[in-house]
């Protein structure tokens, strides 16, 4: 698998990951008939609309949020990586354990588990300084 491959899987893999918190909350938003919007209330719920979003829902939106945080800035790496072309082995390791940590990081928000969340999270990270630190070298060697 080249380098453009495993760009490929790797943002179709994170995607699918921002689309099963996205369910979750649809899922849960329609379960408990709770819904934050007037309008959202009207039409899907045919009741009034709620003060605070079911607490899972509140969850899949801090996800969402860290993800958003963390997922562009990964790509944009990944993009570097395979522009540069780094060593294939480094690119699959360093994807592979991102889109598991991130993967881990949803399952342990959904079904509060600490600190296996922030080992799931600073994983995430530790694998982008990894791949920082690769990218200044292959730019700087160039």
């Amino acid at each position: 698998m080249d380098g453009w491959s495993i760009y490929a899987v790797t943002t179709c893999a994170l995607f699918f990951k921002m689309f099963i918190v996205a369910l979750v909350q649809a899922y849960y938003r329609l379960r408990y008939r709770m819904f934050v919007h007037a309008e959202d209330a009207a039409f899907f719920g045919k009741t009034a609309p709620v003060a605070q979003e079911h607490p899972q829902v509140a969850r899949a939106g801090n996800i969402f949020r860290n993800d958003l945080e963390n997922i562009p800035i990964f790509l944009f790496l990944t993009l570097g990586a395979v522009q540069l072309q780094l060593a294939e082995g480094l690119l699959k390791g360093a994807c592979l354990v991102f889109v598991l940590s991130r993967y881990g990081h949803m399952w342990f928000y959904l079904r509060p588990r600490q600190p296996w969340r922030n080992l799931c999270y600073v994983l995430g990270q530790a694998v982008m300084a990894v791949l920082v630190w690769h990218l200044l070298a292959a730019a700087f060697k160039s």
